[in-house]
């Protein structure tokens, strides 16, 4: 076979069934493998959205996702989306076609150094210029996408290796295996667990990246302890677990972030110390010893120095934590928190009030429904008030914070998971980034039901410029936007939009209802805030708070 009908093949081995992408003259001879190759390939607008629309897929269903593009501008096109799978650890494996072998070098024609570019936003980068290392090459990119702390390969295949003639041969890629648990450090926990007061679970997207969801779930049954989760670990907690707090950090609940400064002890599971989550760093839990679970080694004593560090797979190590005996004082003082500072949804006035509007999705909506966001405003929203059933249904660009991550995301989802509702909540600034996948979901009737938050503004850097800027409001105005229903028409997307509180309820039966994709336009008031809010080099009990 040729080597681009080797790479339709390692495809199939590798149970891939649909990729994402965008052909040109360098990656042709896998497209024209890929013609009559058995493999769904999904054509999208943009390069950047079928990279985002492979982690979407990734993350919505567990499996990695892929991505084609063509060498030159087909492959810087995807490097924001390799950033983004790699500051979240999505498994994606991005194939791009290079020049002929002969001409790398010399400035040809949609010549890039892909390799040179990628070395900063993925986890191992692949140049295949001898069609003898094909085969094996591309088995190894799928096992470091998905071992360990997974995330993004590209392989780069010149174009003369794909149209080589390239015999069968057997693929041997050697596995590593995760190294066993330390039962001296995991007695060294254990220690710390069984003598705390005031234990506080903070968890984040390693659980879910690590299968490990259950083991998390079972061992708060067990423990009973209160815990926070990042951004990313949102929905590993089950929905009626009485001590969950919700998100901490910088726009996390109040509740949240004044139990974990209290807290004497932090069992970080999974999560890595962001900035966005600890604020003025030096001041975060300082009263606190550190139990740190994680399989990636280099994320641990990165940022907080961890008393007891465990490195091991999150499934072997969760079984054997122990369990502390907390104190009936620290539970009673966490529910008091938790019902002092709980959500109000009673806004005044007739305008729609972006989070009632969320809470309610997230009332009415299947427990098995995906939502997907883009980033801003909206995105803190939905992490502040919709309530995941499960990790994998919340998709968001965490670590990048990647503007039109929503709407290919959305769709890579539901390619994945045709059968459950997947609902993009996006806003006016974020959707415009990727708005060409309005193409590609009408192309092929791809059912994601949209959201569009409308305050005719960039709203999170406009709320900046307001608190920290003097209200000097620079280029975040986005009053001339156009009309998004005749818009959306123009891709036969039908739509509706809503300015009152009184509108809501109906609109959101009806979205849900539709069957095929649709747009929801909400207009919400501009100057709308989220709250709370930890400002720059604050402390995380410093929380700015809405004035009522």
């Amino acid at each position: 076979m040729t080597g681009a009908q080797w790479v339709v093949e390692a495809l199939h081995k590798q149970g891939v069934e649909t990729v994402f992408g965008y052909p040109g003259g360098a990656i042709m001879p896998v497209y024209d493998a890929l013609y009559d190759g058995g493999v769904e390939h999904i054509l999208c607008r943009h390069e950047q959205g079928a990279a985002m629309a492979a982690i979407g897929y990734a993350r919505a269903s567990g499996r990695p996702g892929v991505c084609l593009a063509t060498s030159g501008p087909g492959a810087t096109n995807l490097v924001t989306g390799l950033a983004d799978a790699m500051m979240d650890s999505v498994p994606v494996v991005a194939i791009t076609g290079q020049v002929a072998s002969p001409l790398i070098g010399t400035d040809a024609f949609q010549e890039i150094d892909v390799l040179g570019l990628s070395l900063a936003c993925t986890k191992h980068s692949f140049l295949v210029t001898d069609p003898a290392e094909l085969t094996t090459t591309l088995a190894q990119a799928f096992e470091i996408a998905q071992s360990g702390r997974p995330g993004p390969v590209l392989v780069d295949i010149a174009k003369d290796v794909q149209q080589a003639l390239i015999p069968h041969t057997e693929t041997q890629v050697r596995t590593a295996n995760a190294d066993p648990v330390d039962n001296q450090a995991l007695e060294k926990a254990n220690a710390l667990i069984r003598t705390s007061e005031r234990p506080m679970v903070y968890l984040g997207g390693g659980v879910i990246l690590g299968k490990a969801t259950q083991a998390l779930r079972d061992y708060l049954d067990r423990s009973q302890l209160p815990v926070v989760s990042t951004l990313k670990g949102l929905g590993t907690v089950e929905a009626n677990y009485p001590y969950y707090l919700g998100m901490l950090g910088m726009h996390g609940t109040k509740a949240a972030n004044l139990a974990v400064q209290a807290s004497d002890l932090l069992i970080v599971i999974g999560a890595r110390f962001d900035d966005r989550v600890t604020g003025k760093l030096d001041t975060f839990a300082p009263h606190a010893n550190v139990v740190h679970l994680d399989i990636d080694a280099a994320e641990i004593n990165k940022l907080r120095r961890a008393q007891a560090p465990v490195c091991a797979p999150l499934n072997q190590v969760l079984p054997a934590l122990a369990c502390p005996d907390t104190s009936p004082v620290w539970r009673a003082q966490i529910t008091e928190w938790q019902t002092t500072h709980a959500w109000r949804y009673d806004h005044p006035g007739e305008a729609i009030y972006a989070p009632a509007l969320l809470k309610h999705l997230s009332d009415s909506m299947p427990a098995s429904t995906v939502v997907a966001t883009d980033v801003g405003q909206h995105q803190m929203w939905v992490a502040q008030h919709v309530r995941p059933s499960q990790p994998e249904n919340l998709l968001t660009s965490a670590g990048l914070g990647t503007m039109g991550f929503g709407l290919p995301a959305a769709m890579g989802a539901k390619v994945a998971r045709p059968e459950d509702e997947v609902v993009l909540v996006s806003g006016d600034g974020s959707f415009m980034m990727n708005v060409q996948e309005l193409g590609t979901l009408k192309r092929r009737g791809i059912g994601v039901k949209i959201i569009l938050l409308d305050n005719q503004r960039l709203g999170m850097v406009r709320q900046w410029q307001q608190l920290f800027f003097e209200q000097r409001y620079s280029e975040t105005d986005l009053s001339d936007n156009p009309d998004f229903l005749t818009l959306a028409r123009a891709f036969d997307i039908p739509g509706h939009s809503i300015q009152r509180k009184d509108e809501v309820e109906d609109a959101l039966n009806t979205l849900m209802a539709h069957q095929g994709p649709y747009l929801l336009h909400v207009a919400i008031d501009e100057m709308e805030n989220v709250w709370p809010l930890v400002p720059p080099g604050a402390a995380n009990q410093q929380m700015m708070e809405q004035d009522l």
